[in-house]
């Protein structure tokens, strides 16, 4: 802004002091810019004299220089009277714009949509408008009914009473003879007394009903009068609208009377509390549960750990700690009767311990675990080969959480009744064990169906038809195989096989030994000992070489698996059973009486079982399910990685390929006679089905002779120069075997298919 000089003074800086310019002293002839003026960049600033101005500067520095410098004014304090505002709150000025007021707007927004969610999130607990009109009603609906009608019970009980006695009486005055006397007027007077204490309690009886009555009606009228008279009259002064209005009023004054919820000592529904009828686990309830199952005693409390909470799938879980000196396999062992007082079946309570002896973990599911549809394992997710060195998913247990086991250097023995789901049990080891090109497997099928047959081309060895004696041929080569690999240990100056080492020697790659219904086996009269014999072997000492053996059965007892076998197999897996001595069975001596047995095990929880691995306790899991299109396609996956590691087994040869293998001349000349045969017999085959012949027809369509021209005619075109007198002489035949046939209108000599595969078998030991 240009302050105008000659209205009053200016001030201008100067060094060291403020100096003033006096009017009378400035010569405004000048029109020069003075050297030093009052504000720089003033356009209409006269000039000024410079001689002039320093001697006005000069005199200013040594006034300022002889003064004092001025003490600071006192403050003065204003005084307010706070009466003088009125009750309005104190809004900033910034408030008051259009961003304040958006701002403003913005928080009440946001205030109200959280007291919304608060209010909904309320509305699931006991504090919800709903419950608390429920609450209410209740509570109205109690004091409408009250007490009278105890009165009315006990007069009607008295009047009943009183009654019987009078009809007794009666009935002993009429039937008393009158030439008795006195006795039947005592009689006839008993008998009044009586009817008139009868009536006079009918009487009661009926006066006690019309108070009852009246007064519930006059309580009635206060609790429902209003309600109904806000809705109907609502209803006719403005409709509908009006009778909503009425109900809301009716359900706020209802939700009103029941705000505050019930208390234990209020509530006398039940004196006793249960996870079955969906009450809440707290520590009282587990003190009153744990006393009433004889785990603990009448004075004696748990100590709490972990609050009880509920996990998202609606189970219950706590960790307590038992009264000192009460171990945590009594708790364990009184499951049932802790299920009995919680209020819910065996198979829903889980104890195991936690840390220590006195300490244990209760999970309590809301409904019976393992009844809802299998879910599919991890496998089918799984892109890469397995690995069987690793940890194998077994399934989940009673909490959701998947369970994993190791098998290197150890055996399994899973068994259960009939139907309790050992077959799919099974597939969950034996497919992550095809899943991995590296492990040989060796299977044995004592049932003789087709569970394990999809494996078979995966297979070293394979038998499929219940077999003693050739499962006991099968085991002889799996004992001198562990015999190969403790020579090449010791070779190797090892003590055992680890996954290096059997990565770099393929000789010792995992073999997985897998027997389905061992009970055929164990059981033959000529073979069963020589194969427990074996299989003991082969547990005992096959662990450090590499080899897994597992067995399946239904009822492993001594008569079916001896005691020395069935200590030897570490990992158990006991699926349903119907006793509890079955269940010892499987899982050892005593576990029942500890707590674990797989009778407790529902119909319903199929693929369930008690499984116990080395350095755990028995666990509730569930053997994840695969359906036989999923077992396929895993199948053909296996397939797929050891064709590309080189690990698949080569398939069994025909008789004519062995034929071949032997190397000499009549072999190969046998090789082409057998192919011969079975390139007629397709042919045949062929033109049946053709002619529309059905599946059973075609498939009875054989050929076993053929005539000697055409067989030499196929040999020469294969190229084996043979004459009819060398094949004659290669392939004798009896008088009956040169009988002429007929063959295309004609009768010509031949060979039968039999005489070759004898002469076959005769020459090289081999059978088709």
């Amino acid at each position: 802004m240009t302050e105008n000089i000659a209205e009053e003074p200016t001030a201008r800086p100067t060094e060291g002091a403020t100096v003033t310019f006096l009017p009378h002293v400035l010569d405004w002839s000048k029109t020069d810019v003075p050297t030093a003026g009052p504000t720089a960049g003033a356009a209409d600033v006269p000039a000024v004299d410079p001689a002039a101005d320093t001697v006005v500067l000069d005199s200013a520095r040594r006034v300022l220089a002889d003064t004092a410098p001025a003490s600071p004014a006192p403050a003065v304090v204003e005084k307010v009277d706070l009466d003088a505002f009125d009750d309005a709150p104190l809004i900033p000025a910034w408030m008051r714009t259009p961003e304040g007021w958006a701002a403003w707007a913005g928080v009440a927004y946001r205030a109200r949509r959280r007291a919304y969610r608060r209010w909904v999130r309320r509305q699931k607990t006991d504090k919800g408008h709903v419950a608390q009109f429920g609450r209410g009603s209740r509570r109205m609906h109690d004091w409408v009914v009250g007490f009278e009608g105890v009165r009315v019970q006990s007069a009607a009980h008295a009047a009943h009473v009183a009654t019987k006695s009078a009809r007794a009486a009666a009935r002993a005055a009429r039937f008393t003879p009158a030439v008795m006397g006195s006795k039947k007027e005592l009689a006839v007077k008993a008998a009044e007394k009586a009817t008139a204490a009868a009536e006079q309690a009918v009487a009661l009886h009926k006066k006690a009903r019309k108070d009852r009555n009246r007064v519930r009606n006059l309580r009635a009228g206060v609790v429902y009068g209003p309600p109904l008279t806000a809705i109907g009259g609502g209803y006719v002064t403005t409709g509908w609208i009006g009778a909503a209005a009425g109900a809301l009023a009716t359900f706020a004054g209802g939700a009103f009377a029941g705000r505050k919820p019930y208390n234990d000592d209020a509530d006398w529904t039940s004196d006793w509390r249960s996870l079955g009828d969906g009450d809440v686990m707290t520590a009282p309830m587990l003190d009153q549960c744990f006393r009433a199952a004889k785990v603990i005693g009448a004075e004696e409390t748990l100590r709490v750990v972990q609050m009880p909470m509920l996990d998202s799938r609606g189970a219950w879980s706590a960790v307590v700690d038992l009264p000192p000196g009460i171990p945590a396999k009594k708790a364990i062992r009184a499951s049932d009767e802790l299920a009995a007082a919680f209020g819910v079946e065996e198979a829903q309570v889980s104890l195991s311990k936690r840390g220590r002896s006195g300490r244990i973990e209760l999970y309590v599911s809301r409904e019976l675990p393992f009844t809802e549809k299998a879910k599919t394992g991890p496998l089918l997710a799984l892109e890469a080969a397995a690995n069987f060195w690793g940890p194998i998913a077994i399934g989940p247990d009673v909490r959701g959480l998947a369970v994993s086991i190791s098998v290197v250097e150890r055996s399994g023995l899973v068994g259960g009744e009939p139907g309790a789901g050992k077959s799919a049990s099974g597939n969950v080891i034996l497919l992550a064990a095809a899943l991995d090109p590296r492990v040989i497997l060796v299977l044995a099928d004592g049932k003789g169906g087709g569970d394990l047959e999809p494996f078979e081309h995966l297979c070293e060895a394979y038998e499929g038809d219940a077999d003693p004696e050739a499962f006991h041929e099968m085991l002889l080569a799996q004992v001198a195989d562990m015999k190969r690999r403790y020579a090449l240990l010791k070779r190797l100056g090892k003590r055992k096989v680890t996954e290096d080492l059997a990565n770099r020697h393929p000789e010792l790659r995992q073999r997985l030994i897998w027997v389905d219904e061992l009970m055929f086996y164990t059981t033959d009269d000529d073979y069963g000992k020589k194969i427990t014999k074996l299989l003991r072997n082969l547990v005992s000492r096959g662990r450090a070489a590499g080899i897994i053996t597992f067995c399946a059965t239904q009822k492993p007892g001594s008569d079916v698996v001896d005691t020395s076998l069935r200590d030897l197999l570490s990992i158990r897996w006991a699926l349903r059973c119907t006793t509890p001595e079955a269940s010892d069975t499987i899982l050892g001596k005593g576990a029942a009486a500890s707590g674990y047995s797989a009778k407790t095990i529902q119909a319903e929880m199929r693929g369930a079982g008690l499984l116990w691995a080395e350095g755990q306790n028995p666990q509730l899991v569930r053997a994840d399910y695969y359906n036989d299109d999923q077992v396929n396609e895993l199948i053909d996956r296996a397939t797929e990685h050891r064709r590309k590691a080189g690990t698949l087994p080569r398939a069994p040869l025909s008789l004519a390929d062995r034929l071949r293998e032997q190397g000499e001349d009549d072999a190969l000349v046998l090789a082409a006679l057998v192919d011969v045969f079975a390139a007629t017999e397709q042919d045949a085959k062929d033109k049946a089905r053709a002619a529309g012949k059905t599946d059973a027809d075609v498939g009875a369509v054989t050929v076993d002779w053929l005539p000697g021209s055409v067989l030499l005619d196929e040999l020469r075109a294969a190229g084996h120069a043979v004459t009819a007198e060398k094949l004659g002489a290669l392939v004798p035949r009896t008088d009956a075997d040169k009988a002429k046939r007929a063959w295309e209108g004609s009768r010509v000599a031949g060979y039968p298919l039999a005489r070759i595969t004898a002469t076959i078998a005769d020459r090289f030991g081999l059978t088709a």
